[in-house]
């Protein structure tokens, strides 16, 4: 494929090649806090709670905590506002307050940690 006009966009890996999700020693699995949810809500019949993850940089990441913390009982919903390479807020809701100790328990088994909320 060489002389077909590519052109070389000057894009470099930082962090030793791939993102975060992809990348095998970029993100720490150690917990940094309890579990607390920064934020909890009620809105007639859903309860939500908002946790702060750290390491992820891209969609993939994003889907990968999605899917682990869709999995625990009780969670109809899981929303990411993801901030990469910083601080995301994972929103969780389901029909009764989620253990905090079991959404921590899932973002890690996706590869992340959550960040103290201080």
């Amino acid at each position: 494929m060489t002389g077909q006009g590519f052109q070389d966009l000057g894009l470099q890996a930082t962090s030793g090649g791939g993102c975060a999700c992809c990348s095998p020693t970029s993100h720490s699995t150690a917990a940094t806090d309890t579990g607390t949810p920064v934020q909890q809500t009620a809105a007639g019949d859903t309860v939500s709670a908002q946790f702060l993850v750290e390491g992820m940089t891209c969609s993939h990441c994003v889907r990968s905590v999605t899917e682990e913390v869709s999995a625990i009982d009780g969670v109809s919903n899981v929303a990411v506002d993801l901030h990469a390479g910083g601080v995301s807020t994972v929103t969780v809701s389901g029909a009764a307050p989620v253990d905090a100790e079991r959404v921590r328990a899932a973002v890690e088994e996706a590869g992340y940690s959550l960040a103290s909320a201080s």
